[in-house]
């Protein structure tokens, strides 16, 4: 029997689904028949169905329940898994990547395209934030708070994780200037120049910025697309390599989207306390899970302080925010220490305004009907490459955030394409931006985060016209 039992009921299913004990595009059992039948909880049958959707052998249909797919549903390979050198080395991002941001198309192949989303939660943000500057008392305005961050937003940053599985002491949370700036701080807290740090690979390119910037080495990672980073990988690396700290995406990292099972998660955290380096969590993408499944933080399995966690509100509610947090664990007073060094305080009135806002439940709310958008516009972008370019693309399906990873035929190069792509006006994201060794040439990410709209549906098939030779 599997120590996990969630396991025990994906082999289940998985064995009656390659046997043709369910019909062809057949129903699943419900979850609550599954439940009642099978013994299982409702998380446990929820993880085994969540991790049968990602691996493309099942799919969901909103308020009808889970299918089976048929078989020419069920032949899309996803991206390989590509093996990274072995030592580590200095970091070099490509100069490309400050061409992307300038033009705001870190997540979008068409930042001109006009988007009409619901801003409803906007507007009521926006609310409390005017609400709280103007009940900031003048006689203040001259003084700075505190520099770890208004006790208000901690408690309702602290309260808000602890729907997701995850206690902590809000008197140990430091409030920064985005996730960005998270991570920057705890990679000084626990690293100094010329130290190597284990990254998974393809890796989150703004980590790799902060480690040029830092002088810190980097030892990549490989990382399955549907699973993330590879313990054994990691294991085999650090008896060479010694690591000072090891930083991932957990839940729905980018560019892949990949989901980590627990039992890596556990051996993650094992190993990290018999080598002595610390994890660094990146859970910016945690709260977008798609229904019905919630993501736990791998914060949630450390006891002794081991793991840093980094988030922002800039992937869920807005960019514009530059509110982020850090549970830092027992690197918290070095963490807070840095704070004030590299931004001694936040705004007040901004740190209130969204701690009411969150206190009040708009966050939750803006949240459920967020995740469900993101999860219909994943499902309409897969269409929409499954329809053209079917078998000559792969790509990732994930559970959860905004992004996709997707492979192409070997000979092409997307960085030496995207100046051709941005000749007809669209916008890519190549995939050698996410390692510092020159791997993924010939892959790129798109997203999900902004609507299909027609003139989107155009711009990708524009890039792919291009980077196939069909232009």
């Amino acid at each position: 029997m599997s120590q996990f039992k969630y396991l025990e009921l994906e082999q289940l299913l998985r064995k009656d689904i390659k046997a043709n004990h369910f019909l062809p595009s057949g129903k699943l059992p419900s979850v609550r028949e599954m439940c009642q039948n099978l013994g299982f909880s409702k998380a446990t049958v929820l993880h085994a169905l969540h991790r049968l959707e990602a691996e493309g052998l099942i799919f969901s249909k909103p308020k009808s329940g889970y299918f089976v797919k048929t078989a020419s549903q069920n032949d899309r390979l996803p991206p390989k898994r590509i093996n990274p050198p072995a030592a580590p080395r200095d970091v070099t991002v490509p100069a490309i990547l400050k061409d992307i941001m300038m033009r705001s198309a870190a997540f979008d192949i068409l930042p001109t395209a006009a988007t009409s989303h619901d801003a409803r939660h906007l507007v009521t943000l926006n609310r409390h934030l005017s609400k709280a500057l103007r009940s900031r008392a003048t006689q203040k305005a001259l003084y700075y708070n505190d520099s770890s961050g208004d006790m208000r937003l901690k408690d309702a940053i602290v309260s808000h994780y602890r729907h997701r599985g995850l206690n902590q002491d809000p008197s140990q949370v430091c409030i920064t200037g985005g996730c960005q700036h998270a991570l920057f701080i705890s990679l000084m807290a626990t690293c100094s120049p010329g130290d190597t740090v284990a990254v998974e690979s393809p890796a989150f390119y703004g980590v790799l910025q902060i480690m040029e910037q830092l002088k810190l080495k980097i030892i990549e990672v490989a990382t399955d697309p549907a699973e993330g980073l590879s313990i054994e990988d990691l294991a085999e690396k650090i008896t060479e390599w010694p690591i000072k700290a090891c930083i991932l995406s957990p839940n729905y990292a980018t560019p892949t989207g990949a989901f980590m099972p627990e039992k890596a998660r556990r051996e993650l955290i094992n190993l990290a306390v018999d080598n002595d380096f610390c994890i660094i969590e990146d859970d910016i993408y945690g709260d977008l899970s798609f229904p019905p499944f919630t993501a736990e933080p791998l914060k949630k399995l450390d006891t002794e302080g081991n793991v840093i966690l980094c988030s922002s509100f800039s992937k869920s509610l807005s960019r514009d925010l530059r509110i982020g947090w850090v549970f830092g664990g027992k690197w918290h007073d070095r963490i807070a220490q840095l704070k004030l060094v590299t931004q001694l305080s936040s705004s007040e009135s901004t740190q209130q305004g969204v701690a009411t806002f969150l206190e009040e439940g708009h966050y939750r709310r803006y949240l459920a009907q967020q995740v469900s958008t993101l999860k219909q516009q994943q499902r309409e972008l897969m269409s929409l490459l499954s329809t053209h370019w079917s078998d000559q693309i792969r790509y990732t399906q994930a559970q959860g955030g905004i992004s996709m990873w997707v492979e192409l035929d070997e000979s092409i190069n997307t960085q030496h394409s995207y100046n051709k792509v941005l000749e007809h006006g669209v916008i890519m994201t190549p995939g050698s931006l996410f390692s510092a060794s020159g791997q993924y040439k010939n892959f790129l990410r798109l997203s999900y985060i902004h609507p299909l709209t027609e003139k989107r549906q155009a711009a990708v098939k524009k890039l792919f016209s291009v980077l196939l030779g069909q232009a």
